[in-house]
């Protein structure tokens, strides 16, 4: 650590640093970080990109008192190292750290627990119009980057900036760059921007704006038309903006930090809304993150040598992401109808062989989840069969769209949601723990859930040859190892239908899987077996719509466990609730003599779901998460023994699980 850095207890003693201290700090910063992200894992590309800015952010303001609001929020470490949380960098994103994005629990300094695009400027509205009604003088600033900015949340609040009466500054952080690179019209204009301005310029620029700052004293009018004069650019780029009323500023160099401190000191005595366009560097200072930004978004533990990264060694299996990009990939050379979306994430979602092989047929929407929805739908009414590749909690934003332009519609739109399930370090932003959920109550949804590589490629093949809209969900994880993939896995997929990958002679109890959580359910049933006790293993395949012939076990004496990586709310356990209740009134006979209606003969037979507890799960390793939710091996073998040594109570149709949510 640096002699500046060590002495950094609070923004305070940032404050009281002279420019050539600060641009010492913010290269001692930038060595912290990466020695830390090497270490830890993290968002490596973003931050050391936005160091500069952030110093003189809180070189200028107080944002103890003033409000600093992150959009995504996976750029905040220098945020975090200066704000009192460098120690605890030890353990980023790990349960005894802090988390990789802003939380109002961890600082005071932090406002929103933030991790999706587009909400910065609208919150910032909600906030500045806040202060105006309370007669506050708190200044407020929003960063936002290029590729959160053609959000259309964002584009909703900059056309409602009107209401803001006051102060309210918005850092467009423009680096080309999202997780891939920027995508659309807008991303384009800034291109524009940064290939007519030279980095010297854009040096000479901002020193000519310091030049003309006007001394604090004069109206707030005057500064704006000094600034305009001297950063207006050569091409109309601020039309865009300012064609919604909104004053304008920019590009300037943003890791200048001299001349940013002084800019800033500048525009936080404007009386109402402006926008400064900065242009930074996405992996400044690390070559490799430099040239590879993409790899560097969000990475694991790396050693480096130098300037060079060694890399790790392979892992011995692949994730379900390269598998469902392998299997996209293969499909699509013998159907050419085959389309593939993502909303800026080609790399995450697995689709760079895909773009690599067939750039005519894929589409990246940028950081717009609804508009690729609707996207697909139009290429679906064509006759082609879109496939839609978007992280779970990502998805969440288009809820509307699969609504009204695909499940309404009934068209055969292929949903490949990545990220299902807990996801480890990126924490409770990230977690794909709704999306069965909130698509299962969809008319006309089919949702299925692969539980390793074989059944990744059928269900793709499955979903492709449907004739509704099919949802396949899978997690953040390595696919399992040969020894937990049965032959029963290599059955093609038919609608609603499970497959039975263990049966035990004489058992009592069925643990029914969903997705792959197939793997712990073996364990569960192999630690069961070593202790005398033998459970059947149902892949369950589908959870709408759940296969029949899962409640017609309790007909048959035998006691239900599910198992599944989402919420215990609405989840696949819940479809499972609901149809055996649904099966119960159906079975329930009224007695002609006494006129009592009687139960069910298999009523004393009881259905445990197991799923993760209604509460937000924080950063951990994703099988940490999965023993906190209580859907791993020894939790599974666990309720099973819990069953089993339970008395039957025929009063009851179906025993609901109570303690599975501990």
């Amino acid at each position: 650590m640096g002699d500046l850095l060590e002495k950094i207890k609070s923004p305070a003693d940032v404050r009281r640093l002279s420019a050539a201290q600060l641009k010492a700090l913010a290269e001692e910063i930038r060595q912290f970080i990466l020695a830390s992200v090497s270490k830890t894992g993290g968002h490596l590309a973003s931050n050391l990109g936005v160091v500069e800015l952030t110093l003189a952010l809180h070189k200028v303001f107080d944002f103890k008192k003033d409000k600093l609001l992150w959009d995504v929020g996976h750029q905040c470490y220098t945020h975090k190292i200066i704000t009192g949380r460098k120690e605890k960098f030890e353990f980023l994103r790990q349960v005894e750290g802090i988390s990789g994005f802003p939380n109002p629990a961890e600082s005071e300094y932090d406002q929103f627990v933030v991790g999706h695009a587009g909400t910065s400027v609208a919150t910032a509205i909600g906030m500045a119009l806040g202060q105006h009604q309370q007669k506050k003088t708190d200044r407020i600033v929003a960063i936002v980057g290029d590729a959160s900015i053609v959000n259309g949340v964002s584009f909703e609040a900059l056309n409602n900036l009107g209401l803001v009466k006051r102060q309210l500054l918005i850092v467009l952080n423009d680096n080309s760059m999202a997780i891939d690179a920027t995508q659309g019209a807008l991303a384009k204009t800034f291109s524009k921007i940064r290939l007519s301005q030279t980095y010297e310029r854009l040096r000479k620029m901002a020193d000519n704006i310091v030049e003309h700052v006007p001394v604090i004293g004069k109206s707030a009018e005057e500064a704006i038309e000094r600034l305009k004069k001297t950063i207006r650019m050569a091409v109309p780029t601020s039309q865009l903006f300012e064609s919604l009323n909104i004053p304008y500023f920019g590009p300037v160099d943003g890791h200048d930090i001299n001349s940013l401190t002084q800019l800033f000191e500048a525009l936080a005595h404007l009386n109402h809304p402006a926008i400064l366009h900065v242009y930074t560097k996405k992996g400044k200072g690390f070559s490799p993150a430099g040239s590879r930004p993409s790899k560097f978004h969000s990475t694991g533990p790396f050693q480096m040598n130098g300037d060079a990264v060694e890399s790790a060694s392979a892992p011995p299996r692949t994730s379900f992401t390269n598998a469902f990009g392998k299997h996209l990939a293969a499909l699509a050379h013998k159907d050419k109808s085959i389309v593939a979306i993502t909303s800026a994430m080609c790399d995450g979602t697995g689709l760079m062989e895909f773009r690599k092989e067939f750039a005519d047929r894929f589409y990246d929407v940028g950081i717009a989840e609804s508009a690729a929805v609707d996207i697909a739908a139009g290429l679906c009414r064509t006759g082609l069969r879109p496939v839609v590749c978007i992280y779970s909690t990502f998805l969440q934003r288009s809820f509307d769209q699969i609504l009204q332009e695909v499940a309404l519609q009934d068209l055969p739109v292929v949903f490949c949601i990545d990220r299902a399930g807990v996801v480890g370090s990126d924490g409770p932003t990230h977690h794909g723990l709704m999306d069965i959920g909130f698509l299962r109550m969809m008319p006309n949804m089919v949702l299925t859930a692969p539980a390793n590589d074989i059944e990744m490629r059928l269900a793709l093949e499955f979903a492709l040859s449907h004739s509704k809209p099919v949802v396949i969900r899978y997690p953040k994880d390595l696919v399992p190892p040969p020894e937990y993939v049965r032959a029963a896995c290599s059955r093609p997929f038919e609608l609603g239908k499970s497959v039975v990958v263990k049966k035990a002679k004489g058992s009592a109890i069925a643990i029914v899987s969903y997705g792959s959580l197939l793997t712990e359910a073996l364990k569960a049933a192999a630690l069961l077996a070593d202790e005398g006790i033998g459970v059947d293993v149902i892949n369950a395949r589908f959870s709408a719509p759940v296969d029949k012939k899962i409640v017609t076990l309790l007909g048959k004496g035998k006691g239900i466990i599910t198992v599944e990586d989402h919420y215990l709310a609405c989840g696949f356990g819940s479809a499972v609730l609901e149809m055996a209740a649904l099966q119960a009134n159906k079975g329930r006979r009224r007695d002609k003599e006494t006129g009592r209606t009687e139960a069910r003969k298999d009523s004393h037979n009881t259905i445990r779901p197991l799923g993760a507890p209604r509460t937000f799960i924080r950063h951990d390793s994703r099988y940490a998460q999965l023993m906190e939710a209580g859907v791993n091996a020894d939790k599974i073998a666990q309720t099973a023994k819990e069953m089993l040594g339970a008395a039957p109570q025929p009063q009851e149709t179906l025993k609901a699980c109570t303690g599975c949510q501990t």
